[in-house]
């Protein structure tokens, strides 16, 4: 199949925007709780929608009276936090544009995003955010910026001040000054590649996104009875999309700031849903597994694994066996509902998108009793093309397209994408706005294949496709994901582009480290740059390579590697805030040690 459309199943106004979706939920008689937060006594207090349109309102009348004025850009740069959403909202109500910023933003990156937004204001999280932001504009003479206020001490509360004297009618006008093609916010791509391109998301690409998601089988996941704990960066767009599509279905979202606390939080606030970029899903299951090897309990956990792979490919093929599932029922009551209990003893299902998953994590958890639902999107598609539904769910696909959106595939597999969810435009870039559309089709850049019910398989980035010396065209992903699978490796990096053979980089994962270490006899207290050149753990780290390496032909396996003494980071300036690898930039940093890889005699394959 080459092209694949599923009908919109809502008809929104052209007048409406995503305020209304918060509206629409203060009107209800139940009231639901939109949102959650821990108080000073560490208890979950709800914050129901009237309570939450109250405050949002109080906020945008500050903004409209410092000055913002309709269409005017506004940045936020915080960690995932309640205050984010309330912010985001009062921007909204306000008639103005959001601009998100990773809070882990250098001043350099944080004035770009508002110089090149022509932001007139800008909101931190606390005084160190404010200090890069202040900084950032003198630097760069961001002579536009004439506001920065910051969400913590008493910040929110001068805002709020500042707007007692607009009327009602007044902020309601602002409200409704943006319709469905008018611009809600401009989301910078986080840059694996060059300066960062500011994406035009409108509230269309919201609202009916959201709408016409919740007309599928995904309202059984996200309703007024659901609950989840945000803790992604908002800034990117999937936490982003989650979030007005959770405002949408009156879900209550609970938000923690570090991912440190996530564990205890999961278990005190018990989500029935969560999401998650695929890292995530793979340092659940190795953390899971070392924990068990440590404890000398390796071998059941690893039977335990099988039996649900097994069980869940089982299902899915339409039939499982009296054995398996007994087997099945012994190990839910040894290792899967301790699993569960970890997160919370409530999540059913989980959201998994920013990139590949892969079908034996897909299987693994499904089988265990956690339905990850993966899908696909850009932050140029407003977060999600396609997604697998509970109704029916294709683990190594990434779902059918979300009804109003379309997909094709071209003739050299680059996967291009029409519909609600597509962007308007990069940021006064019109030149690159051509480059990416062709016939109304944008091009994602990501290949791809459709089967015969119209679901999505993602086999690689274009740009990332090596060709070797011999000319043979290898997709690292499909590599990289299976090493990168086992507890001990952290990231992987395929390399090979116009050299003879394919080789990798390979670091190592520092909190699995120290048992692995014990479990093979080794001192657990190896600094990470001496494990790197321990024998042991590179025969070990071959060994991933070889399995890895049965699935693909002699041409594209991995013939070299180097295991790097550092893991690659959002500090080292190797990873995106999305936890992405930037490839550009861990080539240049690591040239040398790529280059002695090729000097070195060829190797033949293992």
């Amino acid at each position: 199949m080459r092209e694949f459309s599923v009908p919109p199943l809502a008809n929104v106004p052209l007048d409406s925007n995503i305020t209304d979706l918060v509206l629409r939920q203060a009107a209800k008689a139940s009231n639901p709780a939109l949102f959650s937060r821990l108080d000073s006594a560490g208890q979950w207090q709800d914050i129901r929608a009237k309570e939450f349109v109250a405050d949002v309102s109080a906020l945008a009348k500050g903004l409209i009276a410092s000055g913002v004025s309709a269409g005017d850009r506004v940045g936020i740069m915080s960690r995932t936090r309640y205050e984010w959403a309330l912010i985001d909202f009062a921007i909204w109500f306000a008639g103005g544009v959001s601009v998100p910023i990773y809070e882990t933003s250098s001043p350099s990156q944080v004035a770009w995003n508002l110089g090149d937004s022509g932001a007139v204001a800008a909101i931190g999280e606390s005084d160190h955010h404010e200090n890069i932001i202040r900084q950032a504009a003198a630097t760069e003479g961001l002579t536009a910026l004439t506001h920065v206020w910051q969400l913590e001490g008493d910040g929110l509360d001068t805002v709020r001040a500042a707007g007692t004297a607009i009327s009602d009618d007044e902020l309601d006008a602002r409200r409704r000054s943006a319709g469905l093609r008018d611009l809600a916010t401009i989301i910078y791509t986080s840059g694996t590649t060059g300066r960062p391109k500011g994406c035009e998301l409108t509230h269309g690409n919201f609202v009916e996104l959201s709408e016409n998601a919740l007309a599928t089988s995904l309202s059984g996941v996200v309703n007024e009875q659901s609950r989840t704990i945000m803790f992604l960066p908002l800034a990117h767009v999937f936490a982003r999309f989650i979030s007005v599509l959770a405002v949408a279905a009156g879900v209550t979202v609970a938000h923690t700031p570090d991912i440190k606390h996530l564990l205890p939080d999961l278990q005190s606030y018990k989500p029935t849903f969560i999401l998650a970029v695929p890292r995530v899903f793979e340092k659940v299951y190795n953390s899971a597994l070392t924990k068990a090897e440590d404890g000398g309990k390796g071998a059941i956990f690893h039977k335990a694994a099988e039996t649900a792979i097994a069980y869940s490919r089982a299902r899915q093929g339409g039939g499982v066996g009296l054995g398996l599932k007994i087997r099945h029922a012994i190990f839910d009551k040894l290792v899967y509902g301790k699993l569960r209990a970890a997160m919370g003893g409530e999540v059913a299902h989980a959201v998994s998108g920013g990139g590949p998953l892969g079908e034996r994590l897909g299987h693994f958890f499904q089988g265990i009793g956690l339905q990850i639902l993966e899908g696909y999107g850009l932050t140029e598609t407003t977060a999600p093309v396609s997604v697998n539904t509970p109704e029916r769910i294709k683990i190594g696909t990434v779902g059918a397209p979300i009804p109003g959106n379309s997909v094709r595939i071209a003739d050299d597999g680059e996967i291009l994408v029409k519909g609600t969810c597509v962007m308007r435009g990069y940021y006064q870039r019109p030149d690159l706005t051509d480059e990416s559309f062709a016939d109304g089709w944008f091009r994602t850049g990501d290949i791809g294949q459709l089967d015969e019910d119209g679901y999505l398989l993602i086999t690689g980035r274009k740009k990332e496709i090596i060709v070797t010396a011999g000319g043979k065209n290898v997709v690292p992903a499909l590599l990289e994901d299976q090493i990168r699978a086992d507890a001990l490796v952290s990231q992987v990096l395929v390399v090979g582009d116009n050299r003879p053979f394919i080789g990798a980089l390979v670091t190592l994962d520092e909190e699995a480290l120290p048992g692995w270490l014990q479990r093979h006899g080794l001192p657990a207290d190896t600094k990470l740059s001496d494990a790197a050149d321990h024998a042991e753990i590179k025969a070990a780290v071959q060994e991933l390579i070889n399995q890895a390496n049965q699935s693909v032909s002699q041409a594209e396996a991995i013939k070299s590697f180097r295991i790097v003494p550092s893991d690659f980071t959002e500090a080292s300036g190797h990873l995106t805030p999305s936890m992405k690898v930037k490839r550009a930039q861990v080539m240049k940093d690591f040239e040398a040690v790529i280059d002695d890889m090729y000097k070195s005699p060829k190797p033949t394959r293992a």
